[in-house]
């Protein structure tokens, strides 16, 4: 019997269970273990008898490991050790990308899986430049953005989305959205035209995409749109170098440039098998926060004043929401992701972007791999 490859998962919530299932449709892939923070025992709601608690089991019986758990200081701890046993890791994660994946990318084969927002963005760059196209805006689109959304609300969605509230309070403030084109901008090497990108108001994504790359004036930037009649989906608009084809484009019904390509919808764990037959078809990465130190962060905002001894949820929260920096313009921000069992140092005004001077945070791999490879005055 030709042998199975042994995927080991890192997360049992929500996308862990989706993402066993997907893999275990697959004829020459088996789910070997999936690592979990509760008991074992106690899960009757796991799909398939694969749970363990064991990081060492996980290990051991796997060739390649999907992490996606969301928590990206108990994900650091993890990914750190499964690379440094040399076996290669995919990510549905860009929160612990942009906030150790400097470090991690030291350690082995390291990649954000195609599914999620940049994946999809990162798969569509490469059909266009394969065809000659530069990228001007890679682009993210989202249906609906309330920076400080109602408790109640929230509460309702989650029930009915059955996911976390912290996940879904993430998806409605931008902080998810703003942390995937942090990434998507490291990895193409792109910049931001503001801080929290600009994100336009349309009402199509045709007249958004053309009116956010009339209005900035550095290029490649990634951003967003909000569009009255849009999907879940990603976009890019690009020029052609190439003169020549130009006649071709518009006889293509493309117009005489930019050009706008879009992808109608993402699928999430569905689409992870694809950056697994990326691994296995030539050992390629399909992205991750790019090689050096990285340009684009996401800072930390206060949702409301906060005093002295004040504990601090992150990212998901109604403490905070985050927004895209320059990490050379904020060198003391603390990144969204490392914002977990903080506490406030001094007083916090409501809309002020978190520094270390405001916060302390307990030590942990993840903040040591921040300050490692980034500007960091703790």
């Amino acid at each position: 019997m030709e042998s199975h490859l042994r995927i080991g998962i890192v997360g049992s919530g929500f996308m862990g269970k989706g993402l066993t299932m997907a893999l275990h449709s697959q004829d020459d892939v088996a789910v070997s273990r999936v690592l979990t923070r509760s008991d074992p025992s106690n899960r009757t709601d796991f799909p398939l008898p694969v749970l363990t608690d064991s990081l060492d089991e996980l290990i051991s019986e796997s060739d390649l490991v999907v992490e996606c758990t969301g928590d990206t200081v108990y994900a650091t701890d993890v990914v750190a050790e499964v690379l440094k046993a040399d076996c290669p890791v995919i990510t549905l994660d860009p929160t612990l990308h942009i906030t150790s994946g400097s470090y991690l990318n030291t350690l082995g084969w390291f990649s954000e899986a195609e599914g999620d927002q940049p994946g999809c963005l990162a798969a569509l760059s490469n059909n266009l430049v394969s065809c000659g196209f530069f990228p001007i805006v890679y682009g993210n689109i989202k249906g609906y953005q309330k920076l400080d959304p109602d408790p109640k609300h929230m509460e309702v969605w989650a029930k009915y989305l059955g996911i976390s509230l912290r996940e879904v309070i993430a998806n409605t403030d931008g902080t998810k959205l703003q942390v995937e084109q942090a990434l998507v901008a490291n990895w193409f090497e792109a910049d931001i035209a503001c801080e929290g990108m600009i994100g336009l108001d349309c009402k199509t994504l045709e007249g958004g995409a053309y009116a956010l790359a009339s209005s900035i004036d550095i290029i490649p930037i990634a951003d967003y749109l909000i569009p009255q009649h849009g999907y879940p989906g990603v976009f890019i608009l690009a020029d052609c170098p190439d003169e020549y084809q130009h006649p071709y484009l518009k006889y293509l019904k493309l117009g005489s440039g930019p050009y706008l390509f879009s992808t109608n919808y993402h699928l999430c764990h569905l689409e992870v098998i694809k950056t697994v037959r990326r691994w296995q078809r030539d050992g390629s990465v399909l992205m991750n926060n790019g090689l050096g130190t990285p340009s684009i962060s996401v800072a930390s905002v206060a949702k409301h004043d906060m005093q002295v001894g004040e504990s601090i949820e992150g990212m998901g929260s109604y403490d905070t929401r985050g927004i895209t920096v320059r990490i050379e313009d904020r060198p003391q921000h603390v990144p969204i992701g490392l914002l977990q069992d903080a506490r406030v140092k001094r007083s916090i005004e409501r809309g002020h972007i978190l520094t270390f001077d405001d916060v302390l945070l307990p030590d942990s791999l993840a903040l040591q791999a921040w300050c490692e490879y980034h500007v960091c005055r703790r």
